[in-house]
């Protein structure tokens, strides 16, 4: 399933970016995309799996910026 959601604070593209590369690498990601710009973080994750993977990536999110928020 892919999903679109709403990054509130992402501060640089920078940022964006490694962010993107963590979430990527969570099991169960198939694909995860960040538009900074736009502050749209896209993820696709199994059907079946997508509510345990999602609150893995929101963890990733507040780990890896503080002050950035993943808004469901």
């Amino acid at each position: 399933m892919k999903k679109v959601y709403r990054l509130d604070e992402i501060d640089c593209a920078n940022c964006a970016a490694k962010l993107e590369n963590a979430i990527s690498k969570i099991s169960g990601v198939k694909f995860a995309g960040i538009n900074f710009f736009a502050q749209k973080l896209t993820v696709e994750i199994d059907d079946d799996r997508f509510d345990d993977v999602m609150a893995e990536v929101v963890k990733t999110v507040k780990r890896q910026q503080p002050g950035c928020k993943v808004i469901l």
